[in-house]
């Protein structure tokens, strides 16, 4: 058959222009990373999210071949680092590792100009790497060995108190919500920090505390203090014959913790895939996932759709629960 020599140009034209196209569509990414990155940590060095952020910065620099250095930039609730962070260069070179007094800090302080961010809009999530659940746990000589035990007690008239990190964490919000449900009232206590709460119940200077699992993994395994129940929707695998105040009849409360990585708001895709991958390899390591579950840690990952989900769910979920029992901050 013979080809006339206008098809055939037309052909060649068209050839062109589709591998023009898939030259242009396989092109590689600009290279990243090329120097090294910083993970902002908002908290003090020596806690679970210094920790957490030390760890995957070790795993992601072995992987990525650049120094990946972590920066503790404390002060006001997180939101010190957060609005670092959240007005840094987009170029995926500083970065947020946070747990998810993120999404609520706004909401239960009063912020200054200098010192806000957009919690939903403002950030690019790049993973949700895991899930911490909230514990409450009581002193043995309180006689309290159930949820059920602490509302006959609090019903009953004894003056109760319940510690937690501090006012507006997620355990002060698990704590309010847990006496409105069950209509008693149990009395807050807040301390600066995870660890004084700790050694406090354990003293038995208060009777009940809201805490992460970690701190009190060690406690509770030699019987030193008991673990009543958790404020997440599902049990933890960490601590799976404990029961969630939803299937104690409290179906509302879901009050858990997470930590994520996020970026400055529009950070390139392709720089944020590469953090991703990497780090959903990471939390695979059998190494980091022994390692987090000493800090009664999860590791969950996916896409970064799914930390945006998780952050904007609580955003407005718990924003309203905030709202409705006038949690703040000290």
């Amino acid at each position: 058959m013979k080809v006339s020599r206008k098809l055939f140009l037309a052909l060649g034209v068209l050839a062109g222009g589709l591998w023009g196209s898939a030259v242009h569509a396989q092109a590689p990414a600009p290279a990243y990373p090329t120097k090294p990155i910083t993970i902002v940590v908002s908290y003090p060095a020596g806690g679970d999210t210094d920790a957490m952020a030390r760890l995957f910065a070790e795993k992601l620099s072995a992987r990525l071949g650049q120094s990946v250095i972590v920066d503790n930039r404390p002060g006001a609730g997180g939101t010190v680092g957060n609005t670092y962070v959240g007005r840094a260069a987009p170029d995926g070179y500083t970065l947020l590792f946070t747990p998810n007094p993120f999404t609520t800090a706004p909401l239960v302080m009063k912020l200054g100009a200098s010192a806000s961010y957009d919690v939903v809009n403002g950030f690019t999530p790049v993973i949700h790497s895991a899930n911490q659940a909230v514990l409450l746990v009581a002193n043995p000589s309180s006689g309290i060995r159930s949820v059920a035990d602490l509302v006959a007690q609090a019903k009953a008239g004894k003056p109760l108190s319940y510690g937690t990190p501090g006012a507006g964490s997620p355990m002060h919000i698990a704590g309010e919500w847990l006496n409105r449900e069950a209509g008693i009232q149990v009395q807050h206590v807040p301390y600066r920090g995870v660890a004084p709460s700790v050694t406090d119940v354990v003293a038995g200077h208060i009777p009940l505390a809201y805490v992460t699992l970690g701190p009190v993994a060690q406690y509770v395994a030699s019987g030193k203090l008991v673990a009543l129940a958790i404020s997440d929707a599902k049990r933890s695998p960490l601590l799976p014959n404990v029961p969630t105040l939803a299937e104690l009849g409290y179906r509302d409360i879901d009050s858990g913790a997470w930590n994520g990585l996020f970026a400055p708001r529009n950070t390139p895709a392709a720089v944020v895939n590469v953090l991703n991958a990497n780090l959903n390899e990471i939390l695979r390591m059998p190494d980091v996932i022994a390692k987090m579950g000493t800090f009664g840690a999860a590791p969950v990952g996916g896409p970064p759709s799914a930390m945006a989900k998780v952050n904007a769910s609580d955003y407005e979920r718990l924003g309203k629960v905030i709202k409705d029992l006038n949690i703040q901050a000290d």
